[in-house]
């Protein structure tokens, strides 16, 4: 398996390199053949290609089985003209990553503000309210005057339809339920498009129970009963906001996986974001990124039907969960006392033990 890594701005370098200590672990202990190669991006690339994403990486990424993306400092670079191009938007619109898969469960022993939970948010990622992926050409935000602002918002039934697919697929594997979390009460058009299409796709599998609820109403219920809910499905500004805050209630952004699927492309992305204000500090939390590339390995071992790679997976993410019971180990930010080397170091040893 040919894996393409970029690291990224800010924590991005020092999270990455400890993500790939662990794959190297997992790599050694179960002779998977991985193949990793690095390509440089952002910040760095700008300074010194006059771009944040080179042509060159996307061709790479198009040649490999699956990518790893770091944490990107978009906000602050330059116009797009001058190079300043987001990677992660980039690899959304090129690649079609339509669906944005985040676990969400909570761990014995961490801290967490909210109730137990183990859930899956799928969000539709390459339309919807945000301006910059849902038009072929012009600006879908814009102002009649100026005291008035408008904003498009673009759903289709194929959009639709894939997000809808990626997550009946994933509640085959667990406890058969799927969620479609909507508006359709007051967005009659556009999300009763999503329903109808959600519905459509559901009477293709008869195993798992589809469940509709009103969106300020999943809101409440992530907080008051979020064990009600096993995998929900949703458009793409609704799944941002959900996500992030189930990833709140259940520990924080620093312990969920995310991985962004296309038609036959993975990758593989840190919940958080690049937090400059912690880089080089030795303080950064490296376990969504390292969860994020267990989920890579697992979607492409479940594709070709590779069982080492799902067991892979599955023996990263048990060394994840035991590093993080461990206060001695764990990073500041979960209430630990460790840093982004020593947890890497741990997680690793427990790989090899």
């Amino acid at each position: 398996m040919r894996i393409l890594v970029l690291p990224g701005d800010g924590i991005g370098p020092e999270i990455t390199a400890a993500t790939l200590e662990v794959l190297d672990a997992v790599d050694q202990s179960m002779s998977l053949g991985l193949e990793v190669e690095l390509a440089d991006i952002g910040l760095s690339s700008l300074a010194r290609q006059g771009t944040t994403l080179p042509d060159a990486v996307l061709a790479r990424a198009a040649a490999v089985d699956g990518v790893i993306l770091g944490p990107v400092s978009h906000y602050e670079y330059p116009p797009v003209e001058q190079g300043g191009i987001n990677p992660s938007g980039a690899l959304r619109s090129r690649f079609g990553l339509g669906a944005n898969i985040r676990p969400c469960r909570t761990r014995e022993g961490l801290p967490s503000v909210g109730r137990p939970m183990d859930l899956i948010i799928v969000r539709e990622a390459t339309e919807g309210f945000y301006a910059d992926r849902n038009m072929y050409a012009g600006v879908p935000e814009f102002m009649t005057d100026p005291n008035t602002a408008l904003s498009v918002r673009k759903i289709t039934a194929a959009a639709c339809r894939r997000v809808a697919h990626a997550a009946f697929r994933l509640a085959l594997g667990r406890r058969r339920t799927v969620t479609a979390v909507h508006k359709a009460n007051v967005l009659k058009m556009s999300d009763g498009l999503f329903l109808r299409e959600v519905r459509a796709v559901a009477a293709e599998y008869p195993e798992v129970a589809l469940n509709e609820i009103i969106v300020d109403a999943a809101a409440a219920l992530l907080v008051r009963d979020p064990m009600r809910f096993d995998v929900m499905v949703t458009t793409n500004m609704f799944g941002d906001i959900l996500s992030d805050a189930a990833s709140e209630l259940s520990g924080g952004l620093g312990l969920g996986g995310s991985i962004n699927l296309g038609e036959d492309i993975c990758v593989a992305q840190a919940q958080h974001g690049s937090a400059p204000d912690i880089a080089r500090t030795g303080k950064a939390n490296p376990a969504s990124l390292i969860l994020s590339s267990a989920m890579l390995l697992d979607w492409r071992g479940r594709r070709d039907g590779d069982e080492r790679l799902s067991e892979a997976a599955t023996r990263m993410e048990r060394a994840v969960d035991a590093a993080l019971a461990d206060p001695e180990v764990r990073t500041p930010d979960v209430g630990g006392r460790g840093g982004t080397a020593l947890f890497a170091s741990a997680v690793v040893d427990r790989l090899r033990g």
